[in-house]
């Protein structure tokens, strides 16, 4: 099965959203889904109706007290199961270093546990950093889903995502597949019809078909702790998400037969990533915007 990093730069662009209605939408399709958040925030573990005593039941038991995964799984009505975030998580990078032990220690984990390659589609929610949590979820993912809400800083940090996926195809030999998906959509305003055709021009086939248009039900299902199918599986938003998932799994994206994992292993390889984590990124220009 697959295992899919949502990740963007940015905040404010519907990635907690979009990770808990694909993994509602897998549920949906009779896939047993395994949500990990790794955002220090805690998003889609609140909206998953969890709330961790301490971080000792959170992923971050995963990093300190080198705990098994399944342990820490906490079971989600109707959408298989999720290893909560903490913000204790803000805390791994500065504990336990940018080495290959610690970026390659959750693909190991999955790997070790089976839960890379057995039946069950894997769902991480990324921190919006570039850091430690989020390069750990994109080595052990199989493929990247970028939500860009439809504004101009949203698509300027798209570029820089692609900047920051593209300096990793050196370290990891081989591109991140990934593809970008248009949120808070609004028809209505000549800026999301911009957006929508920059992002194509520049992105090409990488853009997803599908749009996630503003919708009161999006809005509204988070206060309910609900998915948007459980809230209100008629609307606008519960077809979005579920053509994003049927679109998704046209591509390979969801579910999928699962590629090797990347990894980093080599001296030139750390280095490479070393200078990625330290160098502080650069302006984006953007064309025609």
């Amino acid at each position: 099965m697959a295992c899919l990093a949502v990740f963007n730069q940015k905040g404010g662009v519907a990635k907690t959203t979009t990770a808990l209605n694909l993994a509602a939408a897998l549920a949906r399709a009779g896939h047993a889904t395994l949500a990990i958040d790794l955002d220090p925030q805690g998003h889609l573990t609140a909206l998953s109706g969890i709330t961790p005593t301490d971080s000792s039941s959170s992923i971050y038991a995963f990093y300190r007290d080198h705990r098994q995964l399944a342990d820490l799984q906490f079971a989600v009505a109707g959408r298989g199961s999720i290893i909560a975030a903490h913000l204790e998580l803000a805390k791994v990078d500065t504990q336990f270093g940018k080495g290959p032990n610690i970026l390659n220690r959750l693909r190991l984990g999955l790997q070790r546990e089976h839960l890379l390659h057995g039946s069950q589609p894997v769902v991480i929610d990324c921190s919006p950093m570039l850091g430690v949590l989020s390069l750990s979820a994109i080595f052990a993912a199989d493929r990247v889903l970028v939500p860009v809400s439809a504004d101009y800083l949203a698509m300027k940090s798209a570029m820089q995502v692609e900047k920051t996926l593209n300096a990793l195809a050196p370290v990891l030999k081989q591109r991140i597949a990934r593809c970008y998906v248009i949120t808070r959509f609004d028809g209505r305003r000549r800026m999301s019809w911009d957006i929508d055709r920059a992002m194509r021009e520049h992105f090409g086939a990488e853009v997803c078909t599908t749009r996630i248009h503003e919708n009161v039900a999006l809005a509204e299902s988070p206060y309910a702790n609900r998915d948007v199918f459980a809230h209100a599986p008629n609307s606008r938003g519960a077809q979005d998400y579920q053509g994003l998932y049927e679109e998704l799994q046209l591509l390979g994206f969801l579910p999928a037969q699962a590629t090797p994992s990347l990894a980093v292993q080599d001296p030139q390889a750390q280095a490479l990533l070393s200078r990625l984590l330290t160098k502080p990124a650069k302006a984006v220009k953007i064309a025609g915007a």
